[in-house]
């Protein structure tokens, strides 16, 4: 029971990383609110970790709108009492919005992606702040470290920013006890709005453990930085890419 008597906020909880996220943190103890803006998934996973004894909620929340993120933490603290933990994993893929070359396509990589991340950040530190502690952990990307000529820009310009955001709100929050770490998968199965499975094959040969990752593989890379294990652990990048970016 790793997160005992926390309470833990997971967006883009409803599938993919989110749902193993969420799944793995209730199983370690926490009260777990899934926020996502899919309401059937969503609901259906909070009603499942509740019927296996675990404690879930789901809460729609579009993450681009800071309005329903500052209902999302007051409804967190109005039922639980407290926010310990934020996992920022809501996001979208780069074959999700087509033309790498459309503004509007990159506008809506980087409003789910990064302004989300800033939005949620800046609103549970200010939740957590009176606890004196805190944990948020934000997902971004192996793209957040190198480019990619296959990949949307817009992509990998969000995720760039999710990793250097983070290490500016560890040293911002560092102070009131928060810490602020990110996340950085590896090449993964096709999630929700993945569209384009072409070259899959040849990053898997290019990644040294030959094999995609599993999402449950990235919830224990996340549940070790939102635990009190990662006490003295911010600002900082956890990579789980099989080895992809260490050649």
């Amino acid at each position: 029971m790793r997160l005992a008597g926390k309470t833990a906020i997971v967006t883009g909880g409803a599938h993919g990383m989110g749902e193993a996220e969420a799944r793995l943190f209730a199983k370690e103890g926490a009260a777990v609110v899934i926020a996502d803006v899919l309401t059937a998934e969503g609901e259906a996973l909070a009603a499942d970790i509740s019927a296996s004894q675990g404690r879930a909620r789901f809460i729609r929340t579009d993450v681009t709108s800071e309005a329903e993120w500052q209902a999302l933490i007051a409804e967190t603290i109005a039922t639980h009492g407290r926010l310990d933990i934020l996992v920022n994993n809501a996001g979208i893929s780069g074959s999700s919005v087509g033309d790498p070359d459309s503004l509007e396509g990159w506008q809506k990589l980087q409003a789910v992606n990064a302004t989300s991340v800033f939005l949620g950040t800046k609103l549970a530190a200010a939740a957590m702040a009176p606890n004196g502690r805190g944990s948020i952990v934000n997902i971004s990307s192996i793209m957040g470290f190198v480019g990619s000529a296959e990949s949307h820009p817009g992509y990998v310009a969000s995720k760039g920013a999710v990793r250097l955001y983070t290490k500016a709100a560890a040293a911002k929050y560092g102070p009131a006890g928060i810490r602020v770490n990110s996340v950085h998968p590896g090449y993964m199965p096709p999630m929700l709005n993945a569209t384009n499975a072409a070259g899959r094959a040849s990053k898997i040969d290019a990644t040294p453990l030959r094999r995609l990752g599993e999402p449950i593989e990235v919830a224990y890379g996340v549940l070790f930085l939102a635990s009190d294990e990662a006490s003295f652990v911010t600002g900082t990048e956890l990579v789980i890419d099989g080895g992809y970016i260490a050649q």
